[in-house]
């Protein structure tokens, strides 16, 4: 994928995950499966995109990501939310379900 058309899907969907991750990253590996379940059960309507982010290094460098994994999420086409390493899901579906719901009802 390239810088021009992860922009394009930003810009065209209510609402992209982009989720940040390396091959050798375990805790990329461990959260990444949690991320898709909590997105698929509660946020169908967000488009998830999971990028290796050593492949994808200009793509990385666009969207400042220096750690992994580090997920971000757009919605209407800006950058609503930004978690990396450490990230609480009960916490990020508290922030993220109201503006999702106002964007999807």
């Amino acid at each position: 994928m390239s810088l021009e058309e992860l922009n394009k899907i930003i810009r065209a969907e209510i609402g992209v995950l982009v989720y940040f991750s390396g091959e050798n990253c375990n805790v990329c590996h461990a959260l990444r499966p949690k991320f898709k379940e909590l997105f698929d059960r509660e946020f169908p309507q967000i488009k998830q995109i999971y990028l290796d982010a050593e492949e994808n290094r200009e793509i990385s460098a666009y969207f400042q990501v220096f750690s992994m994994p580090t997920m971000i999420i757009f919605l209407d086409g800006r950058e609503f939310i930004r978690e990396g390493r450490t990230v609480s899901l009960h916490q990020l579906r508290d922030k993220l379900s109201r503006p999702y719901d106002m964007l999807t009802t």
